[in-house]
Parts: structure tokens; sequence; C-alpha cells
């Protein structure tokens, strides 16, 4: 069944797509992207995708908005090309947070990424730790959200302390956490936090008991860093031990989020490879891929079979 799909890689993680074919054992579909001196994007296919199914592996990573074009490209000379049928591989959904309109007068972001992403023939949505899982009801097209949580619970095992901690740094992130704890064999403490703005958070209480232990604080993503940074605050007013280990599935660290994660109490970042990790000199942070767990998934998709079985 190999034999009939073509992965291509578009420019926003083309080193996870190398390592999506490569676990398949096929390889990547010939391709060019350019971007002209207006900032337009030019897609072009040197092989012919007729009959075939096809996956574009495609986050929409910073800058977010010219790599979605280009998703959105790339699906359009697919289907332009006939090809059976195209999947995209977005292990980031960077507009998943635009869900509901906090206003009168604002757009359901969300919403409108999901009807551009199908009238360009996208017939499969996959991506990873999608932030707001209602996303899937702005679709008419299957979504398949994948979990990198076993694969994050497995690196910091061996890195916490008995008695560790997982820590919800928010209410939405309270199921992930249960996950991870579940199968840390650890509690779970929830912190209530308030959103002053799009950068800026506060928390406001934490549920549960965090003293003299150390905590493993767990998200969907680390973006400008600034909710990591107030959770470790509440976290040692709160009497927890100077031993913090952070573990997030897309590790944007956008700004001055490595500054944000400069405390003295912080043992270890991890994150996936979700999206292009670009930090350099950073010996706390860890980087473990998911393109295990995205080639794992294709094949069950080329073969009819259950995600259930990827855990």
């Amino acid at each position: 069944m190999m034999d009939a799909l073509t992965i291509f890689a578009g420019t926003a993680n083309p080193d996870m797509a190398r390592s999506i074919a490569r676990a398949l054992g096929v390889r990547l579909g010939a391709c060019q992207v350019e971007r002209f001196p207006d900032g337009e994007t030019s897609v072009k296919l040197d092989e012919p995708v007729r009959g075939r199914e096809v996956f574009i592996v495609q986050p929409t990573a910073p800058p977010v908005n010219d790599h979605l074009v280009e998703l959105l490209a790339f699906a359009d000379a697919c289907r332009r090309a006939s090809a059976a049928s195209i999947t995209a591989i977005v292990p980031y959904f960077g507009y998943a947070r635009a869900d509901k309109r906090d206003g009168q007068r604002v757009p359901v972001a969300a919403s409108m990424v999901a009807t551009l992403l199908q009238t360009v023939g996208i017939a499969h949505v996959v991506t990873v730790d999608v932030h707001t899982p209602q996303l899937e009801g702005f679709f008419r097209v299957p979504v398949d959200s994948l979990t990198a949580v076993p694969v994050l619970a497995d690196a910091v095992r061996e890195r916490l302390s008995e008695g560790t901690v997982v820590v919800a740094p928010d209410a939405g992130r309270v199921r992930m956490a249960t996950v991870f704890a579940r199968r840390l064999k650890t509690p779970v403490v929830v912190l209530h936090k308030q959103r002053e703005s799009g950068t800026k958070t506060k928390v406001l209480h934490l549920v549960g008991d965090v003293r003299d232990r150390a905590c493993l604080i767990i998200d969907d993503m680390i973006s400008t860093g600034g909710t990591m940074a107030k959770s470790i605050e509440a976290l040692l007013e709160a009497g927890a031990r100077p031993e913090i280990t952070i573990a997030a599935t897309h590790g944007l660290l956008l700004d001055d989020a490595r500054a944000q994660l400069a405390h003295a109490s912080v043992r270890a970042v991890f994150v996936t490879d979700t999206v292009p990790v670009l930090q350099e000199d950073w010996p706390q942070l860890r980087v473990v891929s998911v393109a295990p767990l995205i080639a794992a998934a294709i094949r069950q998709f080329m073969t009819d079979g259950s995600l259930r079985a990827l855990g």
C-alpha cells in the first residue's frame, strides 16, 4: 500500500517530513516552493500525483500565515493534478485557539481556516494535541488529533523524582494532565488562571497540594512562556520544591520564552518537533520526535487500520 502514497514536505518543517518518509520507507515527493519578492507563494509539483494518496506535511508554524497559504497552494496543486485524496498533516494547527468570538466584532478564525482547507480539496486533516478539540466541529471532513503525551511521558519518566505531581496550568489542560498522571502514576494539581491579554495571564488559585513536592508542568504549547513563568511562581509560593520539569507538545518558544523559563528551579524543558525548535545552547531543552507517531498513523490510514493501536 505504501506504493500508492506520495508525501510532500512544505517549508515549515522539512526535517519532520523527511523523518516521516524515512520511517515509512518511502521518498519525499519532488516539488519546488518559491516566494516572490512581493511575498506571494508559488508551489510546483515535479512529479505526477494522479490517482495517488497524497500527504502534505506542513504545520502552521511561525510565520503562520505564510505557511498556511503554502499549505493551501500545495493542496490546490495536488487537486488540480488529480490526486485521489489529499491529507494535510498539520502537527501544529496555529489557528485552533481562535475557536469562538470573545467580542462582538471578531472572526472565528479557526472556522475560517477550516473552510479554506476544505475548499482547496483537503479531504482529511491530521494534527497533534490540538489546542481546542472542538476544532473538529468546523470541518465536514475527518479530523484526527494524535497525542504526544505517551512520547513525552516516556521521555520525562526517568528524570522525575519520587512523589512528583503533574500540574495543569489551567482548566483547559486538565484532561491532558490526567493522561500524563495516569501514565506516570502521579497525582494531578490544577492552577486556575485568568487571561489578561493575548500574552499575559494571572494565576488566581491552586487546587491540590504541592508542598515539598517536585512538579511536572504540562501544556499543549509554549508560546511566549508567560503561562509557564506564572505557573512556576505560583507553585513555589505554594511550597513546591524548586525542582520543576516542563513538558509541552508544541515548542514555539517565541520572543523571550527562553528568558521566561530561565528560572533556577527549572530542571528540564521537553518539547516535540511538531515545529522546528531553533533554540541553541540551551542545556535544559530536550526535543522529542513525534515523526514515528505520525508515520504510524499514516500506515494505519493506508491499511484501513485503527488509530487506537497508537495508544
